[in-house]
């Protein structure tokens, strides 16, 4: 199964935490910061308001970064994403 979003949503990824810090210091899951580095999967066509459509400023492939805790997460098919409005994105990371 694949996940098309609607509107102005995007479904993503989220990277891997730091297992260690600068350091050498080895983290336990608890201690562990919630990541918020995530890939871009997938782009939904952007919102219509006051009959203007929002341009979608992220493409599949990007590295995003968000706000903490925003999105919904969901399973597929084993895989964990998180969708996101396009709000919730705070820069892209090149």
């Amino acid at each position: 199964m694949t996940l098309k979003p609607l509107f102005d949503r995007v479904v993503v990824k989220m990277t891997e935490a730091e297992e260690t810090t600068k350091s050498g210091i080895i983290l336990t899951g608890s201690a562990k910061e919630k990541p918020q580095l995530a890939e871009v999967i997938a782009v939904g066509d952007g919102s219509v308001r006051d009959g203007k459509t929002t341009e979608m400023k992220v493409k599949v492939g990007d590295k995003v970064l968000l706000s903490k805790y925003s999105g919904t997460e969901v399973k597929v098919d084993g895989q964990e994403y998180i969708i996101v409005n396009m709000a919730d994105i705070l820069a892209v990371a090149e």
